[in-house]
């Protein structure tokens, strides 16, 4: 199954429809791929913040689409503008491009085709113009993967430290830390020696009587 790119440009816009009453338009766009459950892909713009009704984005995205589906008339894509607010964005228009038009005099083109379309707020009516450029890529083989603009970084950070070497997994696992106290020493209750202690000065006396009846 073989892919070709799709490199879309999305310039500007000129004369949109005024969402906000009072502040300014901060516009971006999100851009979408439909009619083909393998081709359904979706990016968005960055936001304008100074433009006010007329932004300029003039920010590239990439798509990658399957080869049979570039030849059917079923595939379209779409201009979604909206207006970034804090209390929640809104729709400001929309353009829909079937791709076939978007097909370029050549399999692969070298230069961007720069194109105009009316822009269509909700209710139908045209309000605005959409300015964008477009260029086909070369195919891509199965085995290739379809890229996508701005790919996520997949992999450990360059600066992780490398783990060492012996182990099974990154670190090693902490070893547990033993502790031994030694024993309280047994503390006797201490008897009350006083009937001995009777028993002893009594001893003496009756001693001492024998010794002076003798004297005697």
């Amino acid at each position: 199954m073989a892919y070709r790119r799709l490199q879309i440009d999305v310039i500007s816009a000129t004369d949109l429809k005024k969402v906000n009453l009072i502040d300014k338009t901060h516009a971006y766009a999100i851009v979408s791929i439909s009619g083909h459950p393998k081709v359904s892909q979706q990016q968005r713009t960055a936001v304008d913040r100074s433009g006010n009704a007329s932004p300029t984005w003039n920010f590239p995205l990439t798509f990658a689409v399957e080869e049979s589906a570039t030849r059917s008339n079923r595939l379209v894509v779409t201009f979604r503008i909206r207006c970034k607010r804090t209390l929640g964005d809104k729709d400001i228009g929309a353009v829909h491009v079937p791709l076939s038009e978007l097909n370029g005099p050549t399999e692969d083109g070298e230069l961007l085709q720069s194109v105009t379309y009316q822009v269509r707020s909700q209710s139908g009516k045209p309000k605005g113009e959409l300015n964008f450029s477009y260029k086909w890529g070369p195919k891509m083989a199965s085995s290739q993967d379809p890229v996508t603009a701005y790919p996520a970084q997949v992999g450990p950070s360059p600066f992780s430290l490398p783990p060492p070497t012996g182990y099974p997994y990154p670190y090693p696992p902490p070893q547990p830390v033993y502790v031994y106290l030694p024993p309280p020493p047994d503390q006797k209750p201490q008897k009350n020696n006083w009937w001995a202690k009777f028993l002893c000065v009594e001893t003496v006396k009756l001693c001492l009587g024998y010794v002076i009846a003798d004297d005697f």
